[in-house]
């Protein structure tokens, strides 16, 4: 299935991006850098863990994380919140959260830009819980710089009341769901958006449960705001048969680029489809899962990968709530698939610095599990090296071989035990329990001329590098 491109042709975007390979990808005054690492900056237990404050343990890591290669970190919703979590936000300018102060979060933010590295605000706009009720009993009075009332909310769900519009996407039940067909709202996010960029002075944007409004808004909002970067949620239901994923998500990858059209192109989103394609892929040891139809990847990064952020794991999917958590065993795999591909890696800040990644002993006994569970091969003969230290290695060499959100990949084989591909004809990804190397190519035109050596290796992957004969 070829996709739908609502606003030009699959050749005419391989120019675009390709003619602003130096700067990033650019959409009218827009320019998103095209070599971003992006770290996500919490997970979901962190408020507890650390009751006085959450920004001031990740400002002591600012360095840390510049030196591991990242140029932008994700941080948590900054907004007073019903749930400790951020996630149920009141007055939208009251930045005294669990996190920390508004003080310790400037303090967080300069510690950024102290090394070079964005920071990216997670807004939460679909919905925003009231401070009052009205004469009904219904919670829809709104407090602070944004004083709404039910005109403000769209008619679902009900409870609350809302007299506006009909909803435009998906309904969250939890909360009063905002009304961005509103012209009031829509002016008023935009100046809380100028406020948190010009006063707070983050660089860009996460747009929480985006799938609930439209995303013509959000180009809207970008467009008032210039960010450097922005990104948004798109987490719908993949195709399923039974509790196995079915093998071709087409549809469920096309939902996501046209929200990101209908953003104007103005906003990349998370690709939720390579998520779930690759840890089927893994779990089930069917690796011909990564290859479409068509040869290209089966995720947003095989049709659109200048607009596709490539993840493993968040607070939601990971974490102590683990609704869809990556397999711990193939974590390394993972993010040799994801750091060495096009698209714009989003690493789990768990992945990295929550406790024990750099411990080699750790990963020693997670493999003895493993090979009791009958997960991993007893005769295997690869280490499982500590997570953070092949994630800093992976960006590292990244970043050395120049490998970009545009890069060309080359699928050379994708059987049931094996995937291998070359990238922008320089590095060369196999993953997977089965053989293979680069003469079990059958002399590829793509690997021909050049002498492939080893640059990377772990459980289940290594990493070839190119060089001239």
């Amino acid at each position: 299935m070829m996709p739908r491109f609502s606003t030009c042709t699959p050749a005419l975007y391989w120019l675009l991006c390709t003619a602003e390979f130096c700067l990033g990808y650019r959409v009218g005054t827009l320019a998103f850098k095209l070599d971003e690492v992006v770290l996500q900056g919490f997970n979901w237990e962190c408020t507890q863990r650390h009751p006085n404050g959450w920004y001031s343990v990740l400002a002591r890591k600012a360095a840390s994380v510049q030196k591991a290669g990242f140029t932008s970190v994700w941080m948590p919703p900054a907004s007073i919140s019903v749930s400790r979590e951020g996630y149920m936000p009141r007055e939208l300018e009251n930045l005294n959260s669990a996190y920390g102060s508004e003080h310790d979060l400037r303090g967080c933010i300069s510690a950024f830009h102290d090394v070079g590295v964005k920071v990216l605000a997670d807004v939460v706009i679909n919905h925003r819980c009231a401070g009052r009720q009205n004469s009904k009993g219904q919670w829809n009075q709104f407090d602070g710089r944004y004083p709404w009332g039910e005109d403000c909310l769209c008619s679902s769900p009900k409870q609350f009341g809302g007299t506006g519009a009909k909803k435009e996407g998906d309904v969250f039940g939890a909360a009063p769901n905002i009304d961005h067909q509103n012209e009031r709202v829509r002016q008023d996010i935009k100046d809380y958006l100028n406020w948190l960029q010009n006063d707070l002075k983050f660089d860009g944007w996460r747009f929480d449960f985006a799938k609930g409004f439209s995303g013509r808004h959000v180009g809207e909002y970008i467009e008032a705001t210039q960010p450097q970067l922005a990104i948004g949620e798109i987490w719908t239901d993949c195709d399923w048969n039974g509790s196995k994923l079915e093998v071709v998500q087409d549809e469920h990858r096309q939902r996501t680029i046209d929200w990101v059209h209908e953003t104007g192109n103005k906003s990349l989103a998370f690709d939720f489809t390579t998520k779930a394609i690759l840890q089927e892929a893994v779990m089930r040891k069917e690796y011909n899962r990564l290859r479409d139809a068509d040869g290209r990847p089966p995720g947003v990064l095989g049709w659109e990968p200048q607009m596709a952020v490539t993840f493993l794991d968040n607070h939601d999917t990971g974490s102590t709530q683990n609704h869809w958590p990556f397999p711990a065993h193939a974590v390394h795999q993972g993010y040799a698939y994801i750091l060495t591909h096009p698209g714009t890696p989003c690493v789990f800040y768990d992945h990295v610095w929550s406790g024990g990644m750099h411990d080699v002993s750790k990963w020693r006994r997670m493999k003895k599990l493993l090979i009791r569970q009958k997960i991993i091969e007893a005769s295997s003969s690869s280490p499982l090296l500590p997570l953070k230290d092949t994630i800093i290695e992976l960006i590292a060499l990244r970043k050395r071989m120049g490998i970009s959100a545009t890069s060309k990949v080359e699928i050379l084989e994708a059987r049931s035990d094996v995937y291998a591909a070359v990238i922008d004809g320089k590095l060369l990804l196999k993953i997977g329990p089965g053989k293979w190397t680069p003469k079990s190519s059958g002399g590829n035109a793509a690997l021909a001329n050049k002498t492939w050596l080893v640059t990377m290796s772990g459980y289940q992957y290594t990493i070839w590098e190119a060089h001239s004969q």
